[in-house]
């Protein structure tokens, strides 16, 4: 059985979103200002481009926010970032509308704020930006600065998806599988994720997966599900990691290889993944592939647990009740300074 379904997070990632176009360079000391950044003297740029910002010039004022946020030709500021992606957004500006938004939904250099990041990504979805779509559909869906509406989600997602953003193919191939917003089909969100997946989205990848693997909207292929999870897994997706690790555990599409299965348990279980820290906890009581290990099999059992996984608290306590007192307070003070590791992708 392949872990549940999972949505993605915001994109919520600021851009330029433009090139220095020819019309705009010509502006007066705009093609020093362009000149200075394309070499890489930033401290020049930002003096160059101030003074253009001031007197409204769009393309400059973009520039700033985008140079501030980033900390480039001097230290990052979230506040000056702010004020010129405002004055950019005033002006109408789509790309800036959506980073704003993304400063408003952060609350990195102002307080956080969904409404006011919804009114600005509302702007720069009318107008057709595939990313503010997309976020303000993750807002529609889970009720944030607005209010929860799963069809006005669906419909942004797909508005995002037919322009090829994979996270809303994703996004809106879940809908689908769920019922949420639009009719429950199971072929229609193999499609979705299909699209996304070979994007390389790494959650779509995972939940095609899946859909091989329970047989949803497609005949159930093993085979093909543990590729699609090895596809997410070696992007570092944990619920890929997890579910690729069960395939190992149990022989399905790919040799049963304890071994593994302990691999790719750990390495989503090291990112927080509840299910893998269970199963991980699990071999370590009954030395499965590893030397058997009471304080650790507790350790991550209770790290699952701790993370809301109700098999997870019973299986502590009866975990419990073979260790000594010293094993458990040993147990209980490596889940207290567990930190979760963040894999860099491929």
């Amino acid at each position: 059985m392949a872990s549940c379904l999972r949505f993605g997070l915001f994109v919520g990632v600021m851009v330029l979103g433009f090139g220095f176009g020819i019309a705009s360079v010509r502006a007066d000391g705009m093609q020093d200002a362009v000149a200075a950044y394309k070499r890489g003297d930033y401290g020049t740029a930002v003096q160059l481009f101030r003074p253009l910002a001031e007197q409204g010039n769009l393309l400059a004022q973009k520039t700033l926010s985008y140079m501030y946020l980033q900390g480039k030709g001097g230290p990052q500021d979230y506040k000056a970032a702010l004020k010129w992606s405002r004055l950019a957004a005033e002006q109408g500006d789509a790309t800036a509308q959506r980073n704003l938004g993304i400063i408003y939904q952060t609350g990195q250099g102002a307080p956080q704020d969904y409404q006011e990041a919804a009114k600005w990504w509302r702007l720069a979805a009318e107008q057709g930006d595939a990313v503010a779509q997309f976020d303000l559909g993750q807002l529609s869906r889970q009720g944030q600065g607005v209010r929860q509406d799963y069809q006005e989600a669906a419909k942004l997602y797909r508005l995002a998806a037919l322009q090829g953003l994979a996270p809303a193919q994703g996004a809106l191939g879940a809908m689908y599988q769920i019922g949420q917003g639009v009719p429950q089909d199971y072929e229609e969100a193999v499609r979705w994720y299909r699209l996304a997946a070979e994007q390389g989205d790494a959650l779509a990848q995972d939940n095609l997966g899946a859909m091989y693997d329970e047989g949803k909207g497609v005949a159930q292929d093993y085979s093909e599900a543990a590729r699609w999870y090895r596809l997410a897994a070696d992007q570092g997706d944990a619920g890929g990691q997890f579910n690729l690790g069960l395939m190992y555990a149990t022989g399905h599409g790919v040799p049963e290889e304890i071994s593994q299965a302990i691999k790719f348990y750990s390495l989503a279980a090291d990112q927080g993944n509840a299910n893998a820290q269970l199963n991980l906890g699990g071999l370590y009581l009954f030395g499965s592939g590893v030397p058997q290990n009471l304080v650790l099999a507790h350790m991550w059992v209770n790290l699952s647990a701790s993370r809301g996984n109700q098999s997870a608290v019973e299986f502590r306590e009866t975990i419990a009740k073979i260790m000594t007192p010293a094993q458990i307070a040993e147990a209980q003070r490596l889940a207290r300074e567990w930190k979760p590791i963040t894999q860099p992708t491929k």
